[in-house]
C-alpha cells in the first residue's frame, strides 16, 4: 500500500483513486478491510518499535527516492539558500521520518482510546487563552492550520480543553472512495468536530461562523490556479484565500494554529493571534508571513513541516512557465507589505546561450522579455568564458557563468550544479551535447527546439517547429520567440540598443571595418572592393576590426595607406576592448559577422553586405540605423556572390547613413 503524500492529509493511494481506475483495483470493502486491519495493529505496537519503524521508513524514502529526496532539498535550498547542505540534509531528513510517523498514527487514530489520546495531546497557554476569550467574548474565529507533523491531532483539542468545547468545522478534502472516506471523517469527528467537505461544506463553514463558532482551514497548500498569486520565503506560490474570505465577512478573529511535536506522538496544539478584523487580502498575507517566520525561527518546527509538498508547483506548468499567473494577483500588495520595491528573484532559470556572437546578441532582445514576463525569475546565463565580460556588463541576468575548458571534467562540471537546483534550463543550442549538459544538473524541466526528423530525448518539453514553418523566410528571433511563447512567454522582444551616452557627443568618430569572415570566407567582400570605398571618402577616418585569421585581409585593405587614417586592430582587441571601439564609431560596414549582430547592439549604425546569406533569418534585430545591401538580382534569401556587389553602391549608402548621422 503505498503513501500518497500530496493530499491535504495522509491518505493512502489505493482510495484517493478515480473511478477510472475501478477495474484495475481491489474491491473497496477488501481495501477497507485492509485499512482497518492495518490501523488496529498499529495502535497496539509498541511505542519504541513505532519509532524504529517511522525512521527506517523515513530514511527508506529519504535515500531510495530520489525524486522525493531532490523535491525536498530543493524546496530548502530555495528557502534558506544560506544554511548548509548539512543542514538541507538533517532538515529534510528528520521532516520525512515525521510524516511516516504522521501517517502512522492516522492509520491507528480510530483505534487509540480517549485516555490514551489524552495523555498524547495538550494544548499551549496561548490555546487555552484563545478559548477562553471565546467563551467570555464570543465571535467568529478562523484559525489557518499549516501541515506540521502530527497536525491531525488537532482534531483532538477538546480533549485537553475545559468544556463546554464550542461548536467548530474544519475544511477539508473529502478522499475520492466513499467507503473510505465516511471511514476517515468518522475517526477524525470522533472528538467533538465537524469535518466539513471542500466540495460541500463550504455552506455549512459560514453558517458556524455566522453562530460565532470556529472553522479551520489548511492554508498552507498549493492551491492552484485557483488561488491567489504570494510570496513564502521569497518565493512565488499560490495561497488558498479561503481564510482571509471568511474572516473578512464574519469580522472573525483569526488564528494561525498548529501542533508542536514534543515527541513521538506527543504534540502541544499552539495558537498565535494573526489579525482581527482585517481584510481578507491581509489575513491572505499575513498568514504566509507568519507562517515563514515560525520556520525561520525554530529548527524543530522547521523539520516537522512538509517539505516533500509540492508548495511552489503551480506556476511550472511548462506551458505557462515563463509567465505569472493565477485567478488572483497579490503580489504587489506582498511587496509592499513587506517594504520590498521589487520581486524577489528565487525562480532559478539557466539558460544555455549559442556558441556564435551574433546568435548571442540576436537572443539578448528575449532575455530582456523573460525578464518582464517572470520578474521572480534569477536568470543564470551559461555560455563561453571569453563572452562573459560583455554579458556581464549588459546586466541582462543575475549570473553569467562560464562554460568549463573542454576535458575530462567537462561533463562533471554540470553534475555539480545538481546541488544549486535549477528549476528550468532553456537551451537555444541544438545539440546532443547542450541537453547532456542540462540532463546532468539534475534540472526537472529542460525546454529545447525539436526540428522534424531530429530527436532531442534528454529534452523533458520540447517546442516542435510546424512543418508549414519556413525557417529561411523567418529571422532566427522570431523562431525562438515562438520557442519562449510556447512555454509561456508573454512579453515582446525589448529590441532597444545598449546605448552608451560617453559617445553620443562625440564628433570626430571613425568609420568602422569589418572585412572578414572567419567562419565562412564566401561571406567577405574582397579587398579591392573595401579599399575602393576608403578611397571614397579621403576626409574619413576608418578602423578595421578582425580576429587574427583576418589579419591577411585588413593588411591587404590598409596597405598604402597612412596608419593615422586607416588604424588597422585585426586581432589586437579581446571582446570587450572589441565593443568598447565599436561604440566609439560612427558608422560599420561589415559583412555579415558576430560583430555586425554587436554593433547592432550597441546601436552603432551600420551597412550590413549580405551575398550568400539570407538577411531574412539573420539580419539586425536591435532598433538601431542599419542598411542591408545585396548584389543585384540576389534573392531575398541570399545565395548570390558577395563579389559581384558593386562597391559603388556601398559607397552611395554610406553617404546616405552619414548625412542621416549629422542631421
Amino acid at each position: 500500500m503505498r503513501i500518497c503524500f500530496n493530499r491535504a492529509s495522509v491518505t493512502f493511494h489505493g482510495f484517493s483513486r478515480r473511478k477510472s481506475n475501478a477495474k484495475s483495483r481491489l474491491p473497496d470493502r477488501v481495501l477497507l478491510f485492509s485499512l482497518k486491519i492495518l490501523g488496529w495493529l498499529v495502535a497496539r505496537t509498541p511505542e519504541p518499535l513505532l519509532r524504529v519503524l517511522a525512521a527506517v521508513l523515513g530514511d527508506a524514502i529519504f535515500f531510495l527516492v530520489p525524486r522525493r529526496r531532490r523535491l525536498v532539498l530543493s524546496n530548502l535550498h530555495h528557502a534558506f539558500p544560506e544554511k548548509s547542505p548539512a543542514w538541507h540534509r538533517a532538515i529534510g531528513r528528520e521532516s520525512i521520518r515525521r510524516l511516516v510517523e504522521t501517517a502512522l498514527l492516522s492509520l491507528a487514530t480510530p483505534f487509540i482510546p480517549s485516555e490514551r489520546y489524552r495523555k498524547m495531546v495538550s494544548v499551549s497557554p496561548a490555546m487555552l487563552a484563545a478559548y477562553e476569550l471565546h467563551r467570555t467574548t464570543p465571535a467568529a474565529i478562523v484559525m489557518g492550520t499549516p501541515h506540521f507533523a502530527l497536525w491531525e491531532t488537532e482534531t483532538a483539542k477538546a480533549l485537553a480543553i475545559p468544556p463546554p468545547f464550542p461548536e467548530v468545522g474544519v475544511i477539508f478534502r473529502p478522499l475520492d472512495n466513499p467507503a473510505a472516506d465516511a471511514f476517515v471523517k468518522k475517526s477524525r469527528e470522533r472528538f467533538g468536530m465537524k469535518l466539513l467537505s471542500r466540495k460541500e461544506g463550504f455552506a455549512e463553514a459560514l453558517k458556524i461562523l455566522r453562530r460565532k463558532g470556529i472553522v479551520g482551514v489548511l492554508f498552507d497548500q498549493n492551491a492552484g490556479m485557483q488561488g491567489a498569486l504570494t510570496t513564502l520565503f521569497d518565493r512565488v506560490c499560490s495561497t488558498t484565500e479561503l481564510p482571509g474570505l471568511m474572516a473578512e465577512k464574519f469580522d472573525a478573529r483569526v488564528y494561525g494554529v498548529y501542533a508542536r511535536r514534543l515527541g513521538f506522538w506527543r504534540v502541544e496544539i499552539c495558537a498565535a493571534h494573526i489579525l482581527s478584523p482585517s481584510t481578507g487580502e491581509a489575513i491572505t498575507l499575513g498568514l504566509n508571513r507568519w507562517l515563514e517566520e515560525l520556520l525561520r525561527s525554530d529548527d524543530d518546527l522547521c523539520a516537522s513541516w512538509l517539505w516533500v509538498h509540492d508548495r511552489w508547483r503551480n506556476q511550472d506548468i511548462p506551458a505557462k512557465r515563463l509567465r505569472l499567473e493565477a485567478k488572483r494577483d497579490l503580489l504587489a500588495a506582498d511587496l509592499r507589505a513587506r517594504g520590498l520595491a521589487a520581486m524577489p528573484r528565487r525562480t532559478r532559470v539557466f539558460i544555455r546561450l549559442p556558441n556564435w556572437l551574433g546568435d548571442v546578441a540576436m537572443a539578448l532582445p528575449l532575455l530582456r522579455a523573460l525578464r518582464a514576463s517572470r520578474p521572480d525569475a534569477e536568470i543564470t546565463l551559461l555560455a563561453k568564458s571569453h563572452f562573459v565580460p560583455l554579458l556581464e556588463s549588459w546586466a541582462v541576468a543575475d549570473r553569467v557563468c562560464a562554460l568549463p575548458s573542454r576535458g575530462i571534467g567537462y561533463f562533471f562540471h554540470f553534475w555539480q550544479l545538481r546541488i544549486e537546483f535549477p528549476d528550468t534550463w532553456l537551451l537555444f543550442t541544438n545539440s546532443f551535447r547542450g541537453d547532456l549538459e542540462a540532463w546532468l544538473s539534475g534540472c526537472r524541466q529542460r525546454f529545447g527546439i525539436v526540428r522534424a526528423g531530429k530527436s532531442r530525448p534528454l529534452l523533458s518539453h520540447a517546442y516542435r517547429v510546424p512543418v508549414d514553418f519556413d525557417e529561411r523566410a523567418h529571422h532566427q528571433l522570431e523562431l525562438w520567440e515562438n520557442f519562449l511563447r510556447h512555454f509561456g512567454l508573454n512579453a515582446a522582444p525589448d529590441r532597444a540598443p545598449f546605448l552608451n551616452p560617453r559617445f553620443a557627443a562625440s564628433v570626430d568618430r571613425p568609420i568602422g571595418l569589418i572585412c572578414g569572415s572567419e567562419n565562412n570566407p564566401d561571406k567577405r567582400w574582397p579587398i579591392a572592393c573595401w579599399r575602393e570605398l576608403v578611397e571614397a571618402f579621403p576626409q574619413e577616418r576608418f578602423v578595421l576590426f578582425g580576429t587574427a585569421a583576418d589579419e591577411p585581409i585588413t593588411a591587404g585593405v590598409a596597405a598604402g595607406f597612412a596608419p593615422a587614417r586607416v588604424e588597422n586592430l585585426a586581432g589586437r582587441t579581446g571582446l570587450t576592448a572589441f565593443a568598447d571601439r565599436l561604440r566609439g564609431c560612427r558608422l560599420l560596414v561589415t559583412n555579415d559577422t558576430g560583430g555586425m549582430h554587436l554593433a547592432n547592439a550597441l546601436g552603432v549604425p551600420l551597412l550590413a553586405l549580405f551575398g550568400p546569406t539570407n538577411p531574412l533569418r539573420t539580419g539586425p534585430v536591435f532598433a538601431s540605423p542599419a542598411k542591408i545591401l545585396q548584389p543585384v538580382g540576389c534573392p531575398p534569401t541570399g545565395r548570390a556572390s558577395l563579389a559581384s556587389l558593386a562597391p559603388a553602391a556601398a559607397i552611395a549608402t554610406v553617404r546616405e547613413l552619414l548625412a542621416a548621422s549629422r542631421d
